[in-house]
C-alpha cells in the first residue's frame, strides 16, 4: 500500500479536496483567518458543541458530496511518540473511510505544533510505519495509493532537510520485508547475496561462506546448518561514520531462515512462521541501512549468522558435540535449541575480530519468553546496568519496550554437561530464556558491555499494534536507533 507525500507550493484553495485540520482537545480549529476554509472552520467549532465528541480522537464532516473536513485531536504537551501514534490513526481513518487523496494546510500545522518544529515529521512517520504492508506475492493487489498533500506557501525547510525519519522509515521497512519473505525465496543463498547490495550505500560487507567459516572453527554455526542444502554464512556489515579511531558498537543477529527444529523436528502446526526465525538479523539488517542513509556520526558494525535448520542424512544428531570458535565444546541435547549456537560462534567473532564498545545480540530465541511477557516487552538479558537502563529507556521512548530479566551463575548448572564444557539445553525444566541466555553469556570472553534481547514474541503480530500492522514488526530497528541517538552520537 503506498502513501505519497507532496508539497504544494502555490496551491489554490478550491482545487483542495479534504482538508485535515488539527485541533485542540475541545476540537476547536486554529491558524486558519487567511483562507476561506476558516469560515467551515467557525462553523465547525459551533457544530462541535453539540455533537457527542467524547472519547473521539478524528472526526469527519461533509463540506459538499466532493469535500470533507477531517479533525485530527492534537493534545498541547504531545510527546513525539503520541505524534507518531496519532499519525498511524489517522492513516487507519482514512484506510476505513477510503480518503484517498487530503490535505494538510501550512497555519494550521503551525499552529498546532508551535512547541514541536518536528511534529509534522513525527506524524507522518507514523502515517508510514503504520501503512506498510507485504503484497509481493499477490496477483490481484487491491492496494490503494494514498496523497498527503502539504499546502504551503512557504517550504519546509526543517520537515524537508531531516533525513533521520525517512532513513528510519527504510531500515524498518528493508527489516520488514526480509521477514516476510518465504522461506524458498529468502535461503542463506540469497540472504548473503542481498546484503552484498547494501554496499552501494556505503556499507561494508564481508561474506564468510561455508568454506571460510570451516577454516576459522566456526563449528557450532556450521553444525546448526549442515543437514540443509543451502549454504552457511557469517556476514559483517560495517559503518564508519566517526573518523575518531572510536571503538565501534556492534549488533548480532540470529538468521535462521527457516527452522524445522532438525532432527528434533517441531510439530507441523504453526511450523510456517518459522520463516520469521531470522527475525534478529534482519533487524541487525535494516538498522545498518538506517545508519548509513542518515549518514550516522557512529562507528558500527553489524554481524549476522545466516543458516537453515533442517532434517537429513547430514544433519546434526542430538547428543553430537562440536568445538565452538571460542574453542569451548558443546554438547547438542537438541538440535531445535540452534540459534544459540549460531548466536555463540559471532558473539565470540565478533568481540575478538573488533573489540567493540558493547554487543547487543537479537534473536527470536524461546518460547519461553512469550510464556513470561507474551507480545508486550522483549526479554532484555545482560551483564550490564548502564546498558540495560539506556536500552530499557529508548524502548520506552519509542513504544518498543524491553523487561530485564535475571542472569545468575546459579543458573550455570542446568547447562553444565558431563560429556562437554556445556549443553545447549537443561532437561531440568524451567528458566528457559534464562538458560539460553547464561549459555551466550559464557562466549563473551572479555568482560565486554553485553545484552541479548529475546525478541521472540515481538519480531511478528497476527494483530498489528499502535504501530504497526500485521505481519512482520520491525521491531528493534527504532529501538536501536533511539538507543545510539540517546547515548552515544
Amino acid at each position: 500500500m503506498a502513501t505519497k507525500i507532496s508539497f504544494k507550493k502555490n496551491f489554490k484553495e478550491k482545487n483542495i479536496r479534504n482538508y485535515v485540520l488539527f485541533t485542540d482537545e475541545n476540537f476547536r480549529i486554529r491558524g486558519l483567518s487567511k483562507l476561506s476554509i476558516s469560515s467551515q472552520a467557525n462553523l465547525i467549532n459551533k457544530t462541535i458543541k453539540f455533537q457527542n465528541s467524547k472519547g473521539k480522537n478524528i472526526l469527519l464532516f461533509n463540506i459538499n458530496s466532493d469535500q470533507k473536513i477531517i479533525l485530527v485531536k492534537i493534545k498541547n504537551d504531545q510527546s513525539s511518540l503520541e505524534n507518531e501514534k496519532k499519525g498511524a490513526e489517522f492513516y487507519e481513518f482514512i484506510n476505513s473511510n477510503s480518503i484517498l487523496n487530503s490535505t494538510l494546510l501550512e497555519n494550521n500545522i503551525k499552529d498546532s505544533s508551535s512547541k514541536n518544529k518536528y511534529f509534522l515529521n513525527e506524524f507522518l512517520h507514523g502515517l508510514k510505519l503504520k501503512s506498510y504492508e507485504f503484497n509481493k506475492y499477490i496477483t490481484k493487489k487491491k492496494s490503494k495509493t494514498f496523497e498527503i498533500n502539504i499546502s504551503t506557501k512557504k517550504y519546509f525547510k526543517d520537515f524537508n532537510k531531516n533525513r533521520r525519519f525517512d532513513s528510519l522509515i527504510e531500515g524498518t521497512n528493508f527489516t520488514k520485508d526480509l521477514v516476510s519473505e518465504p522461506g524458498n525465496i529468502l535461503h542463506p543463498d540469497e540472504y548473503a547475496k542481498r546484503l552484498s547490495s547494501l554496499r552501494k550505500f556505503g556499507l561494508k560487507v564481508t561474506i564468510y561462506d561455508k568454506k571460510k567459516l570451516k577454516k576459522l572453527g566456526m563449528n557450532a554455526l556450521l553444525g546448526v546448518g549442515q543437514g540443509s542444502i543451502r549454504g552457511s554464512y557469517i556476514v559483517t556489515i560495517e559503518w564508519k561514520g566517526n573518523n575518531k579511531n572510536k571503538k565501534p558498537m556492534a549488533f548480532i543477529g540470529k538468521g535462521v531462515c527457516f527452522d524445522t527444529g532438525g532432527i528434533s523436528l517441531k510439530p507441523a502446526k504453526f511450523m510456517e512462521d518459522m520463516t520469521y526465525d531470522m527475525a534478529g538479523s534482519a533487524v541487525v539488517v535494516g538498522l545498518m541501512k538506517n545508519f548509513a542513509i542518515r549518514k550516522a556520526k557512529i562507528n558500527a558494525i553489524g554481524v549476522v549468522g545466516l543458516v537453515e535448520n533442517m532434517p537429513g542424512g547430514n544433519a546434526q544428531r542430538p547428543g553430537d558435540i562440536v568445538k565452538s570458535y571460542s574453542g569451548k565444546t558443546i554438547e547438542v541435547l537438541n538440535t531445535d535449541a540452534e540459534g544459540r549456537l549460531v548466536l555463540a560462534d559471532a558473539i565470540t567473532f565478533t568481540e575478538k575480530k573488533f573489540d567493540p564498545e558493547f554487543i547487543i545480540d537479537l534473536a527470536t530465541l524461546t518460547g519461553a519468553i512469550i510464556v513470561s511477557l507474551g507480545s508486550e516487552y522483549a526479554g532484555l538479558f545482560s551483564n550490564n546496568d548502564k546498558l540495560s537502563k539506556q536500552i530499557f529507556n529508548a524502548g520506552e521512548k519509542v513504544d518498543e519496550k524491553v523487561w530485564r530479566m535475571p542472569l545468575h551463575k546459579n543458573y550455570d548448572k542446568l547447562i553444565n554437561s558431563k560429556n562437554a564444557d556445556m549443553q545447549n539445553i537443561n532437561y531440568v525444566g524451567g528458566a528457559g530464556s534464562t538458560t539460553a541466555a547464561q549459555f551466550l553469556q559464557r562466549f563473551i570472553l572479555k568482560n565486554t558491555p553485553w545484552a541479548h534481547l529475546d525478541i521472540a514474541g515481538m519480531a511478528f503480530s497476527k494483530y498489528g499494534g499502535a504501530l504497526n500492522s500485521s505481519g512482520a514488526t520491525g521491531f528493534g530497528v527504532r529501538l536501536l536507533n533511539k538507543l545510539v541517538e540517546d547515548n552515544y552520537e
